[in-house]
């Protein structure tokens, strides 16, 4: 452990040791307590970006607490050619909760999607044949960066310097009807779709969109799998944003919220649709192991007591509301997307900008697409932080754009 040393000379130690794929903020985040973070050099922020949505009870909750210091005394790890007391109650939980069956755990959101995309082809293959393997996903979109998902990923700045990337992938525009009734044929194993696009700049898919997927998948045969990697898992005011749309996938991915701050994936499906593995077929070292799977279960414990969920709405719907009246006073003409606590304000070439200001102040938020804010706070937050987010973002729109 690196202690007692500040942020320049971190930076400088990291920058010699650590791999150089990430475009680094100048901090270095030491501790957390709630919807707050310290700096090695112990200033605080509001985290209203969690981990990009994992730590969606803020950080250091108690129950998150408790259960990793009881499951680490207890045991951390063991294969999975043994049945996981916690791996089966986390699994139990997640179809009882969901339109699922079967429950597939491994590490990641990327690797949950690629759990699912074999899946489908698999599937597809022993019910139709070796001409079934076409997947439909959307422009804009973001599924993870394995060669497979980052094919099904719909930005090209992803894909540069790739190449060649897997066959068989083809995309649309959100919310495009009839671009999708297009391209969705005999041929399609899969269509895949983020009921919100995160990465891409926080765009609700329209009901009647998932809708015409779920009509397509079964006029020809194909699985509808929704990514909710990011906006699962409570982060829309219901435990998982399929619900609100009323079209039930085949098949679902989660990670990120569903470990609280522990590496954990999960890929859920119908019967019929996980028929198509057999032992053998795919498997994950380190996927629902007795930590990550013992803290997925106090997760969902607390996210479904009575009354959680509904505060998530009431509190994203405050935020929304309050946003875009702070969005009018400046000026800024379009609309806030998102639901719950994923939200998603555009402000334009200044966006980065914004950010690295609200930085400065103590508020953390990121900037996706080069042009939307994009705040994912911790399901906790009340309405006073929500208010002091809301306080310096007022203060540096002020600064940046002048006063309205």
């Amino acid at each position: 452990m690196l202690e007692n040393i500040g942020t320049e000379e971190l930076i400088s130690r990291g920058q010699a040791a650590v791999m150089n794929t990430y475009g680094r903020l100048p901090m270095a985040i030491a501790r957390g307590e709630g919807v707050w973070v310290w700096d090695v050099d112990g200033k605080r922020y509001l985290d209203f970006l969690t981990g990009l949505a994992v730590n969606s009870l803020g950080h250091r909750h108690p129950v998150i607490v408790e259960a990793v210091q009881k499951q680490a005394e207890l045991i951390l790890h063991t294969s999975n050619l043994y049945w996981i007391p916690s791996q089966v109650a986390l699994a139990e939980k997640l179809v009882q909760n969901s339109f699922a069956d079967k429950v597939f755990f491994c590490n990641s959101g990327a690797e949950a999607n690629e759990a699912a995309l074999k899946l489908a082809r698999k599937y597809a293959k022993n019910h139709y044949g070796p001409h079934k393997y076409e997947v439909v996903s959307l422009d804009n979109s973001f599924h993870g960066r394995t060669l497979a998902t980052l094919t099904a990923t719909g930005q090209k700045k992803y894909q540069d310097g790739f190449d060649p990337l897997p066959a068989g992938f083809s995309y649309v525009e959100l919310n495009d009807v009839a671009g999708l009734e297009e391209k969705v044929n005999a041929n399609t194993a899969a269509v895949l779709i983020e009921p919100i696009q995160g990465e891409g700049g926080v765009y609700p898919a329209s009901p009647e969109f998932l809708q015409t997927a779920r009509a397509l998948c079964d006029k020809y045969g194909a699985l509808l799998i929704f990514d909710e990697v990011q906006c699962g898992v409570g982060r829309t005011g219901k435990l998982f944003a399929y619900e609100w749309s009323g079209v039930t996938p085949d098949i679902m991915t989660l990670a990120k919220a569903l470990g609280g701050g522990v590496p954990i994936g999960a890929m859920l499906a119908t019967d019929q649709a996980a028929a198509g593995f057999k032992p053998g077929d795919h498997a994950s070292t380190f996927g629902g192991n007795p930590l990550a799977t013992a803290v997925g279960c106090a997760v969902l414990e607390v996210m479904l007591a009575p009354g959680f969920l509904e505060g998530v709405q009431e509190r994203g719907q405050y935020f929304s509301h309050t946003l875009q009246e702070l969005a009018a006073k400046y000026g800024l003409t379009e609309n806030v997307r998102g639901s719950g606590m994923m939200i998603g304000l555009p402000v334009g070439d200044q966006g980065p900008q914004i950010v690295e200001s609200c930085r400065q102040k103590g508020l953390l938020i990121n900037c996706v697409g080069g042009k939307t804010l994009r705040f994912l706070p911790p399901l906790i937050a009340g309405t006073e932080e929500i208010d002091q987010a809301l306080t310096i973002l007022d203060e540096v729109f002020a600064e940046i754009m002048g006063d309205h």
